[in-house]
C-alpha cells in the first residue's frame, strides 16, 4: 500500500498540537525547578536556566533561516512555472512548517528530557 503524503497544512496542524502540549509541560517543569532552587539554585539549575535562553535564540535564528530558504525555493517554483499559482497556499504552508520545525523540535525534546529527570 502506498503511503499517503501529508499536506503542509496537516503537518502544520500536527506540529501546532504537539507544541501546544509540550510547551506548557516545559514551562511547568522549569518554573517548578526555579521555585525549588529559590535564591540559591544548584549548578544543574543554573545550567538549565542558561540553556533556556540560548536555545530560544538558536531556535529563532534557525526558524528565520529555514523560512527564508523555503520562501525563496517556493517563490522560485512559482515564478519558474514549476508550480501553478493555485499552489500558493501550499507554498505558504511549507514556509510555516519550516519556521515552526526548530521551535517544535526543541520544545518536544525538552518536554521529553525534563519528564525523565523527575
Amino acid at each position: 500500500m502506498k503511503a499517503r503524503r501529508r499536506t503542509p497544512s496537516q503537518l502544520l496542524a500536527a506540529q501546532a498540537v504537539e507544541l501546544s502540549l509540550a510547551a506548557p509541560q516545559v514551562v511547568a517543569q522549569r518554573v517548578a525547578r526555579m521555585a525549588r532552587g529559590g535564591a540559591a539554585p544548584s549548578t544543574a539549575d543554573r545550567r538549565e536556566f542558561a540553556r533556556m535562553g540560548t536555545e530560544k535564540v538558536a531556535a529563532f535564528w534557525q526558524s528565520w533561516f529555514a523560512m527564508g530558504m523555503v520562501a525563496w525555493q517556493q517563490s522560485w517554483r512559482l515564478w519558474s512555472g514549476a508550480a501553478g499559482f493555485g499552489r500558493l497556499p501550499d507554498a505558504a504552508g511549507r514556509v510555516l512548517v519550516a519556521g515552526l520545525a526548530p521551535v517544535h523540535g526543541r520544545a518536544v525534546a525538552n518536554a521529553r528530557r525534563l519528564r525523565r529527570r523527575r
